[in-house]
């Protein structure tokens, strides 16, 4: 921890009652929340931005399991190229590989709004994501942009299986539908059965079939997570064949709500 911290600290600090409680909560963590926050500040293993690299784990996914895990990259670079070079074929998505979220889609040939895109990378390439909240390993990362073909069907993006890996086994999958609109989130455990408690979003009412490729998305996941005590490793499948989407270590920033309350501690137990 550093003097730079002591800002985080203090915002940290408010949803805890005061930099007392905080403290308390950092020294002897119960939660999950209590100890990604204790991860934010106290972690520094120089794998994390590497991990959290949208181009780097590209790589790393392809050493561990193979090309065909990995969704292939059409272009990357720190800045878009001249105009006449963006002749990527469309549906496709430019990301940011230092931050979460940071994506614009191009399903059709008028979404291609140039100025506006190119605003919005620049904005990427200056801001240092979850700066604020103590994410300290995005201001180690490059910033650079990527491009991926689009990987949805019918212009809908896939449905996202987050597996949760605590000391190297996946313990439960987070299941995203619906991101871009009306946003849900249902939790099972590694066996395919739902568990009673939410996270941020409310639980979507439909049936969410098992994925066919679950087995191997909790043998890759269980295989890409080293000896970080906990990871978050997201996958998507298209047509029955999963393809890694990204690494986490923050989810939420820790400050996500879990409904009931007493599910936060429970999953905390899962990291000793």
């Amino acid at each position: 921890m550093t003097a730079t911290d002591l800002p985080v600290l203090t915002r940290l600090a408010k949803p805890y009652g005061g930099c007392r409680m905080l403290f308390r909560a950092l020294v002897r963590p119960k939660t999950f929340s209590e100890k990604i926050q204790r991860m934010k500040i106290f972690n520094r293993d120089p794998r994390l931005p590497e991990r959290e690299n949208k181009i780097l784990v590209k790589e790393f996914v392809k050493n561990k399991l193979g090309r065909e895990w990995v969704t292939p990259v059409l272009w990357q670079g720190e800045y878009l190229p001249p105009l006449e070079q963006r002749t990527w074929p469309i549906p496709f998505v430019i990301k940011a590989n230092n931050g979460c979220g940071w994506n614009v889609f191009v399903r059709q040939e008028s979404d291609l709004d140039w100025a506006r895109i190119e605003k919005l990378t620049e904005e990427w390439h200056r801001t240092q994501f979850g700066a604020d909240l103590g994410e300290w390993l995005y201001g180690e990362i490059k910033p650079a942009l990527l491009v991926e073909p689009f990987i949805g069907e019918h212009s809908n993006l896939p449905i996202d299986y987050k597996l949760w890996v605590f000391r190297g086994k996946v313990q439960f999958i987070q299941v995203d539908t619906d991101r871009e609109h009306a946003h849900k989130r249902t939790m099972f455990d590694r066996n395919w059965q739902p568990l009673p408690f939410t996270l941020v979003y409310s639980q979507d009412p439909r049936p969410i079939p098992k994925p066919a490729s679950l087995d191997l998305m909790i043998k890759a996941a269980e295989s890409l997570v080293e000896d970080f005590p906990f990871v978050r490793v997201d996958f998507y499948e298209i047509n029955d064949q999963p393809k890694f989407g990204e690494m986490s270590f923050y989810p939420e920033s820790g400050f996500g709500r879990f409904d009931p309350p007493e599910w936060d501690v429970k999953i905390g137990q899962l990291w000793p």
